[in-house]
């Protein structure tokens, strides 16, 4: 595994736009890397031309030795160790190649704690868009093994946050080369979809949702979208570096705080475990016994109750809901839904009553309101 991953897009040279020079120099830049790593023993400037797809772009040789010159700078400014090697023998001409062993990374060795952490940073992307990657990295490092107190160390921690649509990756695009954006949104308040021009400022979760913070050029104002309001493709502008962002943008206060009533939850906690609750718990209130069963009493403050319920699920045994009588309905409910799901769908009990039915889809509807009520004060 290299020990300097390769980023072509960040650094690559800036060549004339692909359209015009054939293959993009992010490409060509990774098709030599892949060569320079593979090659038995060095690859000849000739040899580059000749079997780098990228290089026979070049009109003329004058053109081929300004671009791989460039794209050597370039890879070793990024830390890549492309060395020279003599050919030796009555031949003048040099060859090149990548240090493997200066390159290679050492054998990961994680903690289970760490290990954790990188699954829990997975997790934020299990939708369509990387999970096929993420789930490959996962079982690798998975090798490595791990416990059930890595994954209960990061259990309540799991982000909950919808796919962010296909709008998510042109605008990453534009805001990470500030680029202008054009697209169709649809407005919260009334439905119309309107074309909106944006400089994309930051993408950011909040509750289940993804939005982009950036100026609206039409409003002359900064603004708030929720892409999965974005209807049809999102069009990026040709010239990188089309604006300032500013040096403060406060994104936790223009998305602004989901506020619901403070509740306060007891919950029955095996010892040594569910280390997230824990360090959230309360001073021990008067009248609350501090052991039950041989588990730890905690008391935990609590705005949502369909997310405290998912973080607590998550626990499976190792936390018992004592208050509130819903909280440990919704639990449960959760629990039970989880020990079915090897199951045939006929064979799970109240499958299509309880969908139709459960409190929680009512929870979700509400929070779905929440969100368009805060994207329609602010997009």
């Amino acid at each position: 595994m290299p020990a300097n991953p390769v980023d072509p897009a960040a650094a690559a040279p800036s060549d004339p736009a692909p359209s015009s020079r054939g293959t993009p120099p992010a490409e060509r830049l990774l098709n030599l890397v892949i060569a320079l790593v593979n090659t038995s023993a060095s690859m000849t400037k000739q040899q580059v031309r000749g079997g780098v797809a990228g290089y026979g772009d070049a009109p003329s040789t004058e053109a081929f030795e300004r671009m791989f010159e460039r794209d050597k700078d370039t890879l070793r400014a990024l830390g890549i160790p492309i060395v020279t090697v003599d050919a030796g023998g009555h031949s003048d001409e040099v060859g090149y190649r990548i240090d493997n062993d200066a390159y290679a990374l050492g054998a990961v060795d994680l903690t289970p704690a760490e290990l954790g952490v990188v699954a829990l940073a997975a997790q934020l992307w299990s939708d369509k868009t990387l999970r096929t990657d993420m789930s490959r990295a996962m079982t690798k490092l998975r090798a490595a093994g791990a416990g059930e107190v890595a994954a209960d160390a990061v259990a309540g921690l799991a982000p909950r946050v919808r796919a962010a649509g296909d709008a998510y990756v042109p605008l990453l695009e534009a805001v990470s080369e500030r680029r202008d954006v054009s697209f169709r949104y649809r407005a919260a308040s009334t439905g119309q979809e309107l074309t909106r021009h944006v400089e994309p400022w930051r993408i950011a979760a909040r509750g289940s949702g993804w939005y982009l913070v950036g100026f609206d050029r039409a409003r002359g104002a900064a603004r708030v979208f929720r892409l999965s309001r974005i209807a049809g493709r999102v069009r990026v502008g040709a010239q990188a570096g089309a604006f300032d962002v500013p040096d403060e943008v406060d994104v936790d206060a223009m998305l602004g705080e989901r506020v619901g009533v403070l509740q306060r939850a007891l919950l029955a906690v095996v010892p040594e475990r569910a280390q997230a609750l824990r360090a959230r718990a309360l001073p021990a209130s008067a009248g609350v016994d501090g052991r039950a069963d041989g588990r730890d009493v905690v008391e935990v403050e609590f705005r949502s109750l369909s997310a405290l319920a998912d973080e607590v699920a998550g626990y499976g045994p190792a936390v018992v809901v004592l208050e509130p009588a819903q909280l440990r309905a919704d639990v449960l409910r959760r629990l039970e839904a989880a020990a079915t799901l090897d199951d045939p769908p006929d064979d799970r009990p109240g499958a299509a009553s309880s969908a139709a039915s459960s409190p929680e889809s009512a929870g979700t509807t509400g929070t779905a309101g929440t969100a368009g009520t805060e994207e329609g004060s602010h997009g």
